[in-house]
């Protein structure tokens, strides 16, 4: 095996570890039994919708893929195709972190023709997109619960001590901030040539692009519409499995996005499909709802269990049909 396979073999099992360890930590007290009661005491009805949500979701982020797609490569992508190359991407990325992304556009490579560096590159703009509209959400989630983070904020840190001691050494505080600008500055301008600065400047360039390209879309507008409607569609998949769980159905409507957002960092984390990341963080903030910690950790593990067979189930259909597809030969020119 060369060094490149046994880095990255080292990487997925470091990974898989981590998110072994931590699953186990959070759940190591927890009985079988509780999780069962929980489980059978559940409205499905809820948990469904919430799963045929979550269906819609991957069909309009599949489209939304095909209005990047504009170029005269090979076939034209279909959203039937996108949608199942996007469905064999989250199956990868269940087993390999990171690598769904060019499992899905090796897919379409092979069935429609479009070069790989192509289809990398839309990916490249939506994950840049969907960065953006992460950020808004936790802002959004800031202010309609902004008590809440304000009083987690205190837990950590004497806020308003902390303000007063500011106040009193204002222009102290403002001659550091300058200072650190300054030595930010010189850091990038010294080490511009650093591999980690260097990838740094190489990801917000390539945000600052992306968001140029979309720009010259035939259908900007629906690009950014349905970017912003992935975001509701998460919401209302969190929200309507809350409504089907019997110690969440009270949250509300601002809770719940603030749970969203916990488990979407959560889902950020690179290990496998976010697990342990994921039940941590969403668990974290139902406990800090007043949800008693066993059942803060119940719902994380219905919640990321329930989607997770839905992307195995789906994941594996959508193999099976693309593989069945034939290999993009190009015509022979007359």
């Amino acid at each position: 095996m060369s060094n490149k396979y046994m880095k990255q073999f080292i990487q997925i099992v470091i990974s898989l570890g981590i998110a072994v360890w931590i699953f186990w930590f959070l759940y190591k007290d927890i009985a079988l039994e509780s999780l069962i009661e929980q489980i059978k005491s559940s409205n499905w009805a809820w948990i469904i919708l919430s799963l045929s949500i979550s269906m819609l979701g991957y069909l309009l982020r599949s489209w939304r893929w095909t209005l990047l797609i504009q170029t005269d490569e090979g076939k034209q992508v279909s959203v039937p195709r996108a949608y199942h190359a996007v469905m064999v991407g989250n199956l990868v990325n269940m087993l390999l972190p990171r690598a769904g992304e060019l499992a899905r556009c090796g897919v379409l490579t092979r069935t429609n023709g479009i070069s790989l560096g192509y289809l990398f590159g839309t990916v490249i703009v939506e994950r840049s997109v969907d960065l953006l509209f992460l950020v808004f959400t936790i802002t959004l989630a800031f202010f309609i619960e902004r008590d809440l983070f304000l009083n987690l904020a205190s837990q950590l840190v004497d806020l308003q001590s902390l303000g007063q001691a500011v106040l009193s050494n204002l222009p102290l505080v403002i001659g550091a901030l300058a200072v650190f600008v300054l030595l930010i500055w010189y850091i990038f301008r010294r080490f511009r040539d650093h591999g980690l600065i260097n990838k740094a400047q190489h990801f917000f360039r390539e945000i600052i692009s992306g968001l140029k390209r979309i720009g010259t879309l035939s259908n900007p507008a629906g690009f950014w519409i349905s970017s912003a409607m992935l975001w509701l569609i998460y919401f209302l998949t969190m929200y309507t499995i809350a409504f089907g769980i019997p110690s969440t159905a009270n949250l509300s409507s601002g809770e719940v996005l603030l749970v969203m957002v916990m488990g979407s960092i959560g889902m950020i984390a690179p290990v496998q499909g976010g697990i342990g990341t994921f039940h941590a963080l969403v668990a974290f903030i139902l406990i800090q709802l007043g949800i008693s910690e066993v059942d803060g950790k119940i719902f994380a593990a219905i919640i990321h269990g329930t989607q997770v067979i839905l992307v195995l189930v789906a994941g594996l259909v959508s193999w099976l049909i693309m593989m069945k597809l034939p290999s993009w030969t190009k015509p022979e020119e007359a």
